[in-house]
This record gives structure tokens, C-alpha cells and sequence, in this order.
């Protein structure tokens, strides 16, 4: 009976996780899907990519709170079942594959690094804490989102390792942090070229042609700048 309680507090915890809030939050506030423009990542850099910061701001507090939410449940009410600390771990990482690969969303997510923060914040404050300090310390000096995370997630397992010890969660610790490192190809190789974008930087004008929100909004654009129906403009003007 126990491995059914691990069963449904592990499959709540990925449809939680599978709430995409960077779509969800973009669509409520009238912005462009996230998986439209930037990196195309649905997740609260994209979003603040797009110039909204309400919108990015809420977005990454949506995150968290899906990644802290399941394990702080498992963790309040999972003794009653037999389920303890192991389990609630696993729900963190079951809530971060969730927005790895929302199943309300075609399995199309974003790299989690919110809702792993949120996961590790409610596994253990502390450990969430010095987790988020050098996610903050690197993204100071660097600007870069991307080596932020990077950073953050190798380190996540040795800070559990050295001072909390080798215990089960920490399976669940790494496994997050090597999805982590494996969602952020793209990103270590445009750092290692230098065009990774930095914390901040607007999103490139999106290319005419509909966009999942805004199929309106384009109707009847289908020319181009400079062409011939620009002809009532002022002489010059491209």
C-alpha cells in the first residue's frame, strides 16, 4: 500500500510541475508566447526577455512554488502514510521532469531552474539558500543566466554531500542537477562563443507571421518593410 501513496504523491507532484506558468502568465497579461521569441524557453528569463517585468516576476514565483509546493505537502502529510524525506525529494525532482516536459503542454518545457530552486528550497532551507546565494553571486558578476544555473546546479549536490551528508535525497539532488546541466547545451555553447544573451536583454523583434497569442494582431501584415505598400509613407522612410 505504501509504494501506491509514493505512486500518487510522485505523479501529483509532475502534473503540478507541468503547469507551464511562463505560458500561462504570457497569455493572461496579452504577451507573446515565450516559446515564440529569445531562447523560445518558457521559463521567467525568456519572459523578461519579452520587457515585462510584472510578468517575468510572477512567472518565476509560479515556478518556485510548483517545485516547493509538492515537497512541502509530502512532507507535512506523507508521514501519516509512511512517506518521509526520501519521498518528498523525489516529488521535487517529479515536480521539476513535470516542467522538463508538461504533460498539458505537449511535453514541451522549459530547463526548471525556478522549480528546482522552489524543490531545494523545501527539501532543506538551507541547503535552497546557499543553492539561490550563488545562482545571485554569479549572476552579479557575470550577467549571464545561463552560467548562473550552471554553476548553481554542480554545486547544489556538494554543498548536500559536505555538510548534510550522503543521505538518499541526495539521488534526487543530482538528478536534478544533471538534467539541469543537460537542458543548458545550448546555453554553454553560445557562452563558450560569446553570443549567450545577458540577464536582461530584450528579445530580438519577432518575425512577421502569427504568433500563438497574437494571430489577430498580424492579419493582413503579410508585407515586408520597404515595400511597395509602404509607398504613401514619406520618400525614404524603410
Amino acid at each position: 500500500m505504501q509504494a501506491l501513496y509514493i505512486l500518487v504523491a510522485l505523479l501529483g507532484a509532475y502534473l503540478i510541475g507541468s503547469l507551464s506558468f511562463a505560458v500561462i502568465v504570457s497569455r493572461l497579461m496579452g504577451l507573446d508566447d515565450p516559446r515564440s521569441y529569445g531562447s523560445k524557453n518558457p521559463g521567467a528569463t525568456n519572459v523578461l526577455r519579452s520587457g515585462n517585468k510584472a510578468a517575468a516576476i510572477v512567472t518565476l514565483a509560479l515556478d518556485a512554488l510548483k517545485g516547493y509546493v509538492p515537497v512541502l505537502l509530502v512532507l507535512i502529510f506523507g508521514p501519516r502514510f509512511g512517506l518521509g524525506e526520501t519521498t518528498a525529494g523525489f516529488a521535487g525532482l517529479a515536480a521539476f521532469l513535470g516542467h522538463l516536459w508538461p504533460v498539458f503542454f505537449r511535453f514541451q518545457g522549459g530547463k526548471g531552474v525556478a522549480t528546482a530552486a522552489g524543490a531545494l528550497l523545501a527539501i532543506n532551507p538551507w541547503l535552497g539558500a546557499a543553492t539561490l546565494l550563488t545562482w545571485l553571486i554569479v549572476a552579479a558578476f557575470f550577467r549571464y543566466s545561463s552560467l548562473a544555473s550552471l554553476v548553481s546546479a554542480l554545486f547544489a549536490p556538494f554543498y548536500q554531500a559536505l555538510i548534510w551528508g550522503l543521505e538518499p535525497v541526495l539521488l534526487a539532488i543530482i538528478g536534478m542537477s544533471l538534467l539541469l546541466v543537460w537542458r543548458h547545451q545550448a546555453n554553454i555553447a553560445k557562452l563558450l562563443a560569446g553570443t549567450e544573451s545577458k540577464l536582461g536583454q530584450k528579445a530580438a523583434p519577432a518575425p512577421l507571421g502569427p504568433t500563438p497569442f497574437h494571430d489577430k494582431a498580424h492579419a493582413g501584415h503579410g508585407h515586408g518593410p520597404g515595400q511597395a505598400h509602404h509607398g504613401k509613407h514619406k520618400k525614404g522612410h524603410h
